[in-house]
């Protein structure tokens, strides 16, 4: 149901926060406007006017960030470092991430900000490391609330273990199976979770929380949230089983008018959908040449249809960092922002409220992007909280399973680390059905690089279980499917047409199976149809091929409609065993696994 809400009940405990002293980090900001109007500051206004009020603006800072995906620990590998563009056009990488870290440099940025608020534009959880995966993320909601969240967007993530954990983790209990994990009733989430364009399929009501108020005396800014309408071509079927996604647009548009009809004119939406920036560097100047054109993607088509009635969009999804000005329908600046991902960025908004109107001055709203640096004093609450997470996980995560000679790197279009994982999954097939033929493996599934350099104290080139579940955390089962030639040869069109021509799919493959994908051509023709081979030998539309994938492909996921109309389906064991059996039959510290060649794809460009 609609929720106001005219004092958060954790707003008290501000006042206690942690009082950073280190050193700013270099920013580049985004400025809609040069000047701002009137004299509005960060702290209250108070003029000297008739009757002594305060001032007719107010800023409100407005802290985000978003796709945290439950890394508390400093993300380690490419995962962990954000790129800078320097003034003299060079770039330089620099550590990032860590809620140790994140906690500091929020509280430090809230210093002399009365009015401030920290959003999230969603995956706060899901496809998370160990030491908040194997606990179904409960360590990283009471790390929100303790970085005082005050509220966010429900992301694609949050859907992985369905709709009914969901609601776990907003309004507390023990999980149903795994039970308590500590001698404390597991509290959920102080902050809302909005689902404004998820419904319940039967009550057509939405399944959370469509928007939320946040009030300060006589200010008041509204939070729409909103996931991407294709979660459920994204996410498990069975974790969106009963639930409507509706249109993004449509749907802040419509809460945006019952806002203004219940007086609240200033409104933030959080939407878990983004775009793609012309450049890496998160302080890239993404206004030019002209305003906005430094993104595109999804969410540069969503901000130029959202009701003007909108004054900022927090954005997520991609991954990727960005502060622009897309104009609003009526050609008015407005900014959309990202934070990247796993907690590396968080983004600091100066919102203009204006007490006459009760809307925000758009032509003052300021952004930038800041790094979640690790130069910063470490949060003490926050180092106890992940203290106490990893004694629990200690004696599993810490357990090595395998060794590898070099980093085994997920990137690119055919990833080493993909056909290991195919490999893998091929070999533990077999072990079900002899007769299996090939694996195949969603690149989207696979969430970390494995790297040679120790995390801990297991040296260098071992795998330990903690860094294997941060590969593969979703608790998916390995399926077998008996499909024809023709249906085998369609589906790995699918990855390259469809609702994946604008943003193809490659798909993992194991040992044996090979083709070409020329990308020169378009939609489905690049996947050469007679290159491919298994085994050396042509497809043949007429046979019929034992293929083993994880359970969400065996589904129909991520576009591949085929996939879930396969036959003589046999489920398996999850598919982080079948990594972790692979690993520990075919390496040891004397004979580590090198890292696949990644040539079973040949690509033209």
């Amino acid at each position: 149901m609609p929720a106001t809400s005219p004092a958060h009940p954790r707003r008290r405990r501000r006042t206690n926060r942690l009082l950073a002293t280190a050193a700013g980090v270099l920013t580049v900001g985004a400025l809609a406007a040069a000047a701002l109007p009137g004299s509005a500051s960060a702290g209250e206004q108070h003029g000297k006017g008739k009757g002594h009020g305060p001032s007719r603006y107010q800023d409100v800072q407005l802290l985000s960030f978003n796709d945290l995906h439950g890394n508390l620990e400093p993300p380690t590998g490419s995962s962990g470092r954000v790129t800078e563009l320097q003034p003299d056009g060079t770039t330089r990488t620099i550590d990032a991430g860590g809620a140790e870290y994140l906690a500091t440099h929020l509280r430090q940025a809230r210093k002399g900000n009365a009015y401030s608020i920290t959003a999230a534009g969603g995956d706060m959880v899901g496809a998370s490391p160990l030491l908040s995966g194997l606990f179904h993320d409960e360590p990283t909601i009471e790390a929100l609330n303790k970085l005082e969240l005050d509220v966010t967007s429900v992301g694609n993530h949050e859907f992985d273990e369905g709709a009914k954990e969901l609601s776990r983790l907003q309004n507390g209990g023990c999980h149903p199976t795994d039970g308590c994990y500590t001698d404390r009733k597991f509290k959920g989430a102080d902050f809302p979770y909005l689902s404004a364009n998820v419904l319940n399929e039967k009550t057509k009501k939405p399944l959370l929380k469509p928007y939320w108020v946040w009030k300060k005396r006589d200010v008041k800014v509204g939070f729409i949230g909103v996931t991407l309408e294709g979660t459920p071509n994204i996410v498990s079927a069975e974790g969106v089983k009963g639930l409507v996604f509706k249109d993004e647009v449509e749907t802040i548009n419509k809460y945006a008018k019952e806002l203004r009809r219940k007086g609240v004119k200033s409104i933030v939406a959080l939407i878990h959908e983004g775009g793609f920036p012309a450049s890496q560097s998160y302080n890239y100047d993404c206004d030019a040449p002209g305003a906005g054109d430094g993104i595109s993607g999804p969410i540069a088509d969503i901000a130029r249809n959202i009701s003007p009635e909108v004054d900022a969009l927090v954005t997520g999804h991609t991954h990727n960092a960005y502060v622009c000005t897309v104009p609003d329908p009526a050609g008015n600046p407005r900014m959309v922002t990202s934070a990247a991902s796993f907690g590396r960025l968080y983004t600091d908004t100066t919102l203009t409220y204006d007490r006459r109107t009760g809307d925000i001055a758009r032509t003052a709203v300021k952004s930038a992007n800041h790094v979640v640096s690790r130069d910063v004093p470490k949060a003490p609450d926050m180092t106890r909280l992940i203290g106490k997470w990893n004694t629990l996980a200690a004696p599993i995560g810490n357990r090595a399973i395998g060794h590898i000679s070099g980093d085994v790197v997920k990137d690119g279009t055919e990833s080493p680390l993909g056909d290991l994982i195919a490999d893998a999954q091929l070999e533990y097939a077999r072990t079900l059905d002899p007769e299996t033929d090939l694996a195949l493996m969603n690149p989207g599934g696979i969430r970390a690089s494995l790297t040679y350099a120790a995390s801990g104290a297991e040296g260098d080139g071992v795998v330990t279980f903690a860094e294997a579940f941060t590969v593969q955390p979703f608790a998916n089962t390995v399926n077998l499917q008996t499909f024809t030639g023709e249906q085998l040869v369609q589906a790995l069109k699918e990855q390259v047409s469809g609702s994946n021509e604008a943003a193809p799919k490659i798909l993992q493959v194991s040992d044996g199976l090979t083709y070409t994908l020329d990308l020169t051509k378009s939609g489905a023709d690049r996947v050469v149809t007679d290159s491919i081979r298994l085994n050396g030998e042509a497809i043949d539309p007429s046979a019929s091929y034992r293929v083993a994938m994880n359970s969400f492909l065996a589904g129909g996921g991520d576009g591949f409609t085929t996939l879930g109309q396969g036959a003589d389906d046999l489920v398996g064991d999850d598919d982080l065993k079948a990594l972790e059996q692979y690993l520990t039959a075919n390496s040891s510290a004397g004979a580590p696994i090198d890292p696949p060649a990644a040539d079973r794809i040949t690509i033209v460009r």
